[in-house]
């Protein structure tokens, strides 16, 4: 039988942790670079960035980026899909990914062109192929350009039937995403779109589940099997990891450790004695969809965070509001924000802010936030804030007293 490490020093578990956050680049200020050049860094890195539609702050692409790139700006994500540096594809949901990792993204490629389902049962072979040759003669298509008789139907499930063409020659590998002008598409064919230097050779199993394994333990640091095939469909490919796994936990490549929830991750021998980031007195307001947390059962396993998004659950059984972002502050999850930016005012309206129990100086920990905040106005373009409620309650009143300020020095520099 394999050892297993027991983590059960509290910090143990803090130095597992920051490895964790360091592997996310979440520890250090600026871990690759600046602007244009350290985004294209961050998504190499991370492997992947979620694209979701939510937009009552920045949208999630965007605020993963905004995370860990200073000077990042939303339109640099456009520019790197025109450079060739990323490409749109589904990872476990849709996603920016490395342009260098292109050659993965054809198993489910394939498998969907053989018959797998993604969106759709029904596919208009007839209409695809329409759009196909339209694109080939006349040059890249929005699904806006294409005119059609359908009565318009409520419902994202229920596109008109051209978008579902596209959309359906997207995922099987025919048309690629060339270029965005803000959740509006642009499609090409898939040679005009790649670059010619780009691997383009399907993959052995055995070499994804390599590239998969790499992959997560470059950018988590510590990964359960569960989360090495995150949402995974492929079992052959789920069983290529696992062998591979057992294969480098034999050959002492790998160890593994347990929390104390029960749960086992696997990582890189010896990772535990390497020299990680120093923790600071930043505080980081995340996406909920940020690489960081999307695994819900690693969140709380590693990090006892118990995190939900909550825009899919009915308002009357909301605990902490429509679109809660979590707050990491000093190596630990200490509570989440829900608010909405009000663009054509130029406000950041906070609904609610909880902070939960932890173990830091408050007044540190207010300052860290105002300047957290202070930021992330400024990704979303907003020149004011406001706080509606806090808890716990006898916090409100230094949070607001912190925001006035901050409030304050916005206006002196609007003023100036």
């Amino acid at each position: 039988m394999m050892t297993v490490i027991e983590i059960k020093r509290p910090q143990d578990l803090a130095r597992l942790r920051r490895l964790a956050l360091a592997a996310q680049g979440l520890l250090q200020a600026q871990p690759y670079g600046r602007g244009l050049t350290g985004a294209r860094k961050a998504i190499h890195h991370l492997g992947y960035v979620q694209i979701d539609t939510i937009s009552v702050v920045e949208r999630a692409h965007h605020h993963v980026i905004h995370s860990r790139v200073p000077q990042f700006k939303p339109e640099m994500t456009n520019q790197m899909l025109l450079n060739g540096d990323i490409f749109e594809y589904w990872s476990h949901a849709a996603a920016f990914l490395p342009m260098a990792d292109f050659r993965f993204s054809l198993p489910y490629k394939q498998a969907i062109k053989s018959g797998q389902i993604h969106w759709y049962r029904e596919r208009d072979q007839k209409l695809m192929g329409e759009l196909l040759a339209r694109i080939r003669s006349d040059g890249p298509l929005r699904s806006r350009d294409v005119e059609t008789k359908a009565k318009k139907r409520a419902g994202w499930w229920d596109w008109k039937p051209a978008k579902k063409a596209l959309e359906q020659l997207y995922m099987e590998g025919d048309l690629m995403v060339s270029s965005r002008e803000g959740f509006q598409k642009t499609y090409d064919l898939t040679e005009r779109v790649l670059p010619a230097h780009v691997d383009t050779q399907m993959p052995e199993t055995a070499d994804f589940a390599a590239h998969l394994l790499e992959r997560q333990l470059c950018s988590h640091g510590l990964m359960s099997m569960k989360g090495l095939t995150y949402l995974r469909r492929s079992t052959e490919l789920r069983k290529a990891v696992k062998d591979l796994v057992q294969e480098k936990l034999a050959l002492g490549e790998l160890e593994q450790v347990k929390v104390s929830s029960g749960e086992i991750f696997v990582m890189e021998a010896g990772a535990l004695e390497r020299p990680v980031p120093r923790l600071n007195q930043r505080m980081l307001i995340l996406s909920p969809f940020d690489n960081a947390v999307i695994q819900r059962d690693r969140l709380k396993a590693l990090f006892d965070y118990d995190y939900q998004i909550e825009c899919y659950v009915p308002e009357a059984k909301r605990k902490y509001g429509y679109f809660c972002l979590p707050l990491l502050y000093r190596g630990e999850f200490i509570g989440r924000m829900d608010c909405k930016a009000h663009r054509k005012i130029s406000h950041l309206e906070i609904k609610s802010l909880h902070i939960e129990n932890h173990r830091f100086d408050e007044e540190q920990l207010i300052a860290a936030f105002a300047v957290a905040v202070a930021q992330f106005c400024d990704f979303q373009a907003c020149n004011t804030v406001s706080l509606t409620q806090a808890s716990p309650k006898p916090l409100e009143s230094q949070l607001q007293s912190a925001l006035k300020a901050l409030k304050d020095e916005q206006e002196s520099a609007t003023d100036r």
